[in-house]
């Protein structure tokens, strides 16, 4: 019945075939939407094969395959099916072959999937999730259109493997020596040449039990192993197959892969998101004024807060799907939420390199620049530098949702699609900037150092100090770029020389170290920094007494440079060391209420 203008569902209840193999063909009936309860009962008693395809049909209802013997059920390219009842197989015997290929459907029933052995779902891109793998207990084959879903066939299968072998373990001798006996020979119980026992309910697995899969009538039924080939098909038994495999950027594993990662992330993401949120907190609510060093500070704390919620979130989702990423994979890395993640990662990244490059710049320029008071860097200078760099990281993180690369390739949500040329410029854009980066944080410091290494100027522990400050801040830059970088520019020219998996390794320990540590270097262990925490604490009630230690101090030293250097003046060379030390740890100005006298000073 093909090609028609039918409304309903025809009645086809009135036919009693005797047929040993019916078939049954209904397709390009485009106005038949649904499939009703008992719509092939009593059709035929034998194998009925149903090729219900190219239709309209919406929505298949409950017992709506009752009473038949299913051998096949083709329901490929109903465009339109969104809904097969979890009912809808109920009372039927089978199918052995289910066809849901180029189908809307969400779901599959939860009943009635015990007999398939042949899964078709390709092109099926609704259907996200799995109904739990035991109910799937006869399958063979699967050909799916995701290749998370492999994974879970993975597990089932190797669960099945090790349940057949250790079935099978006693029989190898007896499968070496076999010419082809028939199977009710080698199978009568009459006969006692069950191997594994002379009384085979002494077997672990197999039972009495009719209703388990493992029952006797169900391992070796006489119907079923009719021209069973004992030699080839009992020794080796058949093997569930599934496709597409998984690929090399989507293993089968969950979201972090390694169990002590799963671990670690949460530690690092509360430090970044704790660490930088004080610095935020404090910067902002201190009642000195906004200077140049404070400005960057607080946009260097906020990117790297950002990174802090891309872990979180990162880790928030392998609590929840671990062990069944597999069914969650799909929603995850195609919906908003991966996109977000990938969007958090890329801003941060960027913007921090970014700001940190300004820093070293303006520390550099502090220095170098520091007896011409003319030149000095000014807040109107640093935020329009600042707002290119936020344009720059938000114009880089936004081209992977617009098909400059994707977030969607990998689990963890980061740009890995280099399928295309303009992808793969994308990443070596991306890569060549840091690198550029790092090169130039590096040539500033060292800059600094070489401009203090005067001994008449700077005393050997004062020497040693800013060594040791700028060796750190370095350090911490190279330990997660320089891995990083390596490891991705290589894979961007398609020479991968680490997985997909170990690289989650660098995700962890190596990408966020620049977010954790970049509170405490250069902020939290500044003592400029500390005033500012201890006066906010005083405002809320605490470390009352510290606050007002700092405060004398404070006072003190503005009053001992008043009486001592009278009008502003121009620094002297021999102060260019203390200067740096200074910029290294954040200088912040005198109060909004001073006058523009102490400022100078």
């Amino acid at each position: 019945i093909c090609n028609t203008g039918i409304r309903q569902f025809p009645d086809l209840t009135q036919i009693f075939s005797m047929e040993a193999h019916f078939i049954l063909e209904l397709c390009d009936n485009l106005r038949m939407t649904i499939i009703p309860q008992n719509a092939f009962q009593g059709m035929n008693n034998e194998s009925l094969t149903l090729k219900l395809y190219k239709n309209g049909f919406e929505d298949i209802h409950s017992h709506a395959f009752n009473g038949t013997k299913l051998n096949q059920l083709i329901l490929k390219d109903n465009k339109n099916l969104r809904r097969i009842h979890n009912d809808a197989l109920r009372g039927a015997t089978g199918p052995d072959v289910l066809d849901i290929s180029s189908t809307a459907l969400e779901s599959l029933p939860s009943y009635g999937l015990e007999a398939i052995q042949v899964l078709n779902a390709t092109s099926s891109y609704s259907l996200k999730r799995l109904p739990p793998l035991d109910k799937f207990s006869s399958l063979l084959e699967a050909v799916l259109t995701y290749p998370s879903h492999c994974c879970a066939f993975r597990n089932l299968r190797t669960e099945r493997q090790n349940l057949l072998l250790s079935i099978f373990d006693n029989f190898s001798k007896e499968c070496e020596s076999t010419m082809r006996k028939p199977t009710k020979e080698m199978l009568d119980d009459s006969n006692n040449t069950l191997p594994w026992s002379a009384e085979r309910n002494t077997h672990p697995f197999a039972t009495d039990d009719e209703s388990s899969p493992y029952s006797y009538s169900t391992i070796f039924d006489d119907s079923e192993m009719a021209g069973f080939d004992f030699e080839y098909d009992f020794c080796q038994p058949k093997v569930l197959t599934c496709t597409p495999e998984p690929d090399a950027f989507n293993p089968c594993e969950d979201i972090l892969g390694y169990s002590f990662l799963r671990v670690l992330i949460w530690f690092i993401n509360i430090l970044a998101i704790a660490g930088n949120f004080t610095v935020l907190l404090v910067l902002l609510t201190s009642h000195y004024k906004l200077t140049v060093p404070r400005f960057l500070m607080c946009n260097l704390s906020f990117a790297d807060f950002c990174m802090g919620l891309y872990l979180l979130l990162i880790a928030s989702v392998d609590a929840q799907t671990s062990g069944q990423y597999y069914n969650h994979a799909i929603d995850w890395q195609t919906g908003s939420g991966c996109s977000t993640a990938g969007f958090f990662t890329v801003f941060a990244s960027e913007l921090s390199v970014y700001t940190l490059t300004v820093i070293t710049l303006e520390r550099w320029h502090t220095i170098t620049y520091a007896m011409q008071l003319d030149r000095k860097l000014r807040l109107r200078h640093a935020v329009p530098i600042m707002l290119g760099g936020w344009l720059f990281s938000i114009g880089i993180a936004v081209l992977p949702l617009f098909g400059v690369s994707s977030y969607m390739k990998v689990s963890i949500c980061l740009p890995m699609d280099i399928e295309t040329g303009l992808s793969q410029a994308y990443i070596l854009l991306i890569l060549v900037l840091n690198v550029v980066a790092f090169i130039v944080i590096c040539a500033c410091y060292i800059k600094i150092y070489i401009a203090v290494q005067n001994p008449e100027l700077v005393a050997a522990n004062k020497d040693t100090k800013v060594a040791k400050r700028m060796a750190i801040l370095i350090f911490t830059d190279f330990t997660c770029m320089a891995p990083i970088s390596f490891f991705a520019i290589s894979a961007a020219f398609k020479v991968p020389l680490i997985t997909v998996t170990n690289s989650k390794i660098l995700l962890v320990l190596f990408y966020p170290v620049n977010s954790c540590a970049n509170p405490f270097l250069y902020a939290i262990f500044t003592k400029a920094f500390r005033r500012d925490f201890f006066l906010l604490m005083s405002k809320l009630g605490c470390c009352k007494s510290r606050a007002e230690l700092y405060r004398m101090n404070y006072f003190s030293a503005y009053n001992s440079n008043c009486k001592n250097g009278g009008a502003a003046t121009a620094p002297s060379k021999a102060s260019q060391p203390f200067l740096l030390l200074s910029a290294l740890e954040k200088p912040y100005p005198a109060p909004r209420d001073k006058t523009s006298h102490k400022e100078n000073l």
